[in-house]
């Protein structure tokens, strides 16, 4: 009997608030502010480095779940996206650059980790790989 992998019903808030768990120390959140967008920005490098249609069709998809947990988050990644890709147009770098700086930004997540006690979200559902950025944007829609 095969069985089929259930897509999460989680709400935007519940997401976050599940990541919020593994992210209280400020040190923690200060590190993750800096290297979510960082790993973002250096994985879209990476890709743009192989295939920009690959890329630019896995980041539409990104953006389909992002759609269905908030408008505002969507608008807010979407923009962000484009900001990704501004920074991508003034810094060339090739596929190397960009992996080492998504090697050094992972070195600090897990050293805000071990800081917090905590083990990332993401070993237990690695669907909180797209929760980062939108725990990150999230933050910044409500210093507004």
């Amino acid at each position: 009997m095969s069985r089929q992998p259930k897509m999460s019903k989680r709400t935007l808030e519940q997401w976050l608030s599940e990541y919020a768990v593994s992210h209280q120390n400020l040190v923690n959140k200060k590190i993750h502010w800096l290297c979510v967008p960082t790993i973002f920005v250096s994985l879209l490098g990476m890709g743009m480095s192989l295939s920009v249609w690959f890329t630019l069709v896995l980041s539409a998809l990104v953006l389909l779940f992002y759609i269905h947990l908030s408008t505002p988050l969507f608008l807010a990644m979407g923009l962000f996206i484009l900001i990704c890709l501004s920074v991508m147009a003034a810094m060339p770098w090739g596929f190397k650059a960009w992996a080492a700086v998504f090697v050094v930004a992972w070195i600090g997540q897990f050293i805000g980790h071990k800081i917090e006690g905590k083990k990332p979200s993401f070993f237990e559902d690695l669907q909180f790989l797209l929760i980062g950025p939108a725990w990150v944007a999230n933050s910044l829609m409500q210093r507004k």
